[in-house]
């Protein structure tokens, strides 16, 4: 190499490129409004033993990639000595290339421990090492992470049963420069399949509601309870996970049976537990909007395939997929009834198919108000469809489809606070893609212009949309 493998112009290919993504993205701050952050280490302040638990303790990306390389589980989530498990990880590295892991290992070496080396078998005693010195000098705490990358809101990821007492102690912490608010994540309130699971969330919900579940209607009340009490700790958006839309004609009656059959311990049958979770996502979604919140769904991950590793480890540790499930008609009917009840809010929709971008985007505008700019968004590349060229397919998608430049942007959807680095991952695809374009004359070289709708993209939107 004739010079650092990540350098200032890394990903920029054109001068125009460069010039977008120096002047008119890289000082912009982060508003990061979906992410799986651990808001109780946010609020103790928490630091990192060493270099392998910041980077491995909560990233199953990584986690996969160890697998796919042969590594037994013993270092990746086992109980293998920190160091032996960050020495797999530098063994695996080499092996990612072509993987946007490879940039991102690489980015996060770079700025959060001026590291430009890069991680492999023969550097990697050098890089623990110095890694380590920066983290044993309370450079990096949590808390220090988030100011370090501008970040200016970060939302966690919040069961309605959560008590929130961590995001009340950042809340009342003069020192906390960035703010921490929670989002409401009721994907159990719909999870009825499995009626012992459910009835144990149901005790939690009880308990975080200070209320009895006895029927429907208590069951909703509990949940609405929850709703302003996340409201109180400035929540001001819901997360909904599926893998596919449900939109199924029902009556009340039929779900509160369906309700009543699952809290006695018996199992619906498919056609109830499609009724159901059509019930709730329309519920939900009338709450969410009564609320003034913005609603994200997340459509078409098939989670925990490997039932072995599922009763091993349990859900997130690396073993979901991309779903091929068809939602089209669902969705559109599910977004065309609450727009007929004056009940859609500001909705983002995110696919985990690359097959369902250009859907996405199209039914993003069959939705919009002509009130609100951008209320349907087609949300950012997400999962698997996260790195260079899903998220360049996702802007184009998104140019050609609809106005990229009312999107709210990137979001880190990520577990590792050093995740932090992908903002600028994004931002300089974003530049590139724009700055390619100027070049081949697609769209005029007015740098303020074009730059304007960059700063937008990265910060000025997504401050808007959520009126946080």
């Amino acid at each position: 190499m004739t010079g650092p493998f990540i350098h200032d112009d890394f990903l920029l290919e054109t001068d125009a490129s460069i010039q977008l993504y120096h002047q008119y993205a890289e000082g912009m701050p982060i508003i990061d409004y979906h992410s799986h952050l651990p808001a109780g280490e946010i609020a103790q302040n928490a630091k990192f033993e060493n270099i392998a638990g910041a980077w491995l303790g909560h990233d199953h990306y990584k986690w996969r990639l160890m697998r796919w390389n042969g590594i037994d589980e013993s270092y990746i989530t086992g109980g293998a000595p920190d160091y032996d498990k960050f020495i797999k990880w530098a063994e695996t590295i080499p092996k990612a290339i072509g993987n946007p892991i490879y940039h991102w290992t690489q980015l996060e070496l770079a700025r959060f421990f001026g590291i430009e080396t890069l991680l492999g078998p023969d550097t990697m005693e050098e890089i623990w090492e110095k890694c380590n010195q920066t983290l044993d000098g309370n450079e990096l705490s949590c808390r220090k992470i988030l100011e370090r990358m501008n970040v200016e809101i970060a939302c966690t990821t919040n069961d309605p049963t959560d008590p929130l007492e961590s995001h009340r102690k950042i809340a009342a912490d003069p020192g906390m420069k960035t703010r921490v608010l929670p989002a409401f994540r009721p994907d159990k309130a719909m999870a009825i399949e499995n009626p012992a699971d459910f009835k144990s969330w149901i005790k939690r919900l009880e308990k975080a509601a200070d209320t009895d579940v006895r029927n429907l209607d208590s069951f909703l009340s509990a949940i609405k309870n929850r709703y302003h009490a996340f409201h109180n700790a400035g929540c001001r958006l819901s997360d909904h996970g599926m893998n596919t839309i449900h939109a199924d004609d029902y009556t009340e009656n039929e779900v509160n049976g369906i309700f009543l059959k699952a809290l006695n311990g018996n199992t619906p049958d498919d056609p109830e537990i499609a009724k159901f979770r059509s019930f709730m996502l329309y519920t939900l979604a009338k709450m969410n909007h009564k609320m003034g919140w913005v609603q994200q769904l997340h459509v078409g991950a098939l989670r925990n395939n490997n039932t072995r590793m599922f009763r091993l480890l349990g859900p997130d540790s690396g073993f979901d997929s991309i779903g091929d499930f068809r939602y089209a008609r669902p969705l559109s009917r599910i977004l065309d009834k609450l727009d007929r009840d004056e009940n859609l809010t500001r909705t983002i929709l995110y696919n985990h198919n690359p097959i369902d971008n250009e859907m996405t985007a199209t039914m993003a505008g069959n939705f919009q108000d002509g009130k609100t700019p951008g209320k349907i968004q087609f949300g950012a590349a997400w999962w698997f469809m996260d790195q260079k060229e899903g998220i360049e397919t996702q802007i184009n998608v998104l140019s050609h489809m609809g106005l990229l430049s009312r999107f709210i942007g990137m979001t880190t959807d990520s577990r590792s606070f050093l995740s932090y680095t992908r903002h600028e991952y994004f931002r300089r695809i974003l530049c590139n893609n724009l700055g390619r374009n100027i070049k081949k004359g697609l769209i005029p070289r007015d740098m303020e212009l074009v730059g304007g709708m960059v700063r937008d993209i990265c910060y000025h939107n997504a401050l808007n949309y959520f009126n946080f």
